[in-house]
């Protein structure tokens, strides 16, 4: 059994399908319940993986991240395994990937990513970032872990930027090689409680596309 919280979605609607959550730095599961729920709804079974040490590299985190993956792949509940991540939860994914490709595979969906860094990061990596040492490798420098990263291949990859996140500048959230790119009118936190996108995360899930805002918020509502 998975050592992550498992929640079924609709039987219904797309059996086998699951979504693992991932959260960001100085956060914790109960934040990506909204979503969850959401994305359960729509049909999707959820998973939440989560992390506590706020000073250890966030390669601990993605080593820690493997162990669950794997036993998310062997679970015979699960064909396809897709992931869903916020703010720093998709680098630590990242970094998973590039030492475990499950299988089961299916897309990814990062929300509010700092793909190339938050130049928060950067601003305190010369201070903070030697006690926290998350900070110093989310940096916007060209050495930094995060640009250091390899991006997953062969994989769809979805992001969801924030209009007005004060953390992760607009560039910084698109990775290097293929991928959609779709901005919501929100926050960088503000972006797991919007209903516009789950929706969208939804339908990328399972097109590998995104809906337009518009239709979102539509379908959304």
């Amino acid at each position: 059994m998975p050592s992550a919280r498992f929640d079924a979605g609709s039987p219904s609607a797309r059996p086998g399908e699951c979504a693992i959550l991932v959260h960001g730095y100085l956060a914790n599961t109960w934040m990506l319940a909204t979503l969850g729920r959401r994305l359960r709804d729509r049909g999707f079974t959820t998973s939440t993986w989560g992390y506590w040490n706020i000073r250890c590299s966030l390669l601990v985190h993605a080593e820690r991240f493997v162990v669950t993956l794997r036993e998310l792949d062997s679970d015979p509940r699960i064909e396809r395994l897709h992931l869903v991540t916020h703010s720093m939860g998709g680098i630590i994914a990242r970094a998973a990937l590039d030492r475990f490709r499950p299988r089961k595979l299916g897309r990814f969906v990062m929300l509010a990513p700092p793909n190339r860094g938050s130049f928060v990061a950067t601003a305190a990596a010369n201070t903070v970032g030697r006690v926290l040492r998350p900070v110093a490798e989310l940096s916007t420098s060209e050495t930094s872990l995060v640009n250091s990263l390899p991006m997953p291949e062969g994989v769809d990859i979805g992001v969801i930027a924030a209009e007005h996140d004060a953390l992760v500048a607009a560039d910084s959230t698109h990775p290097v090689g293929p991928h959609c790119h779709v901005t919501l009118p929100t926050w960088h936190t503000g972006l797991l409680f919007r209903p516009e996108t789950a929706q969208l995360t939804a339908t990328f899930l399972a097109s590998g596309r995104f809906a337009s805002p518009a239709d979102a918020t539509k379908e959304a509502g």
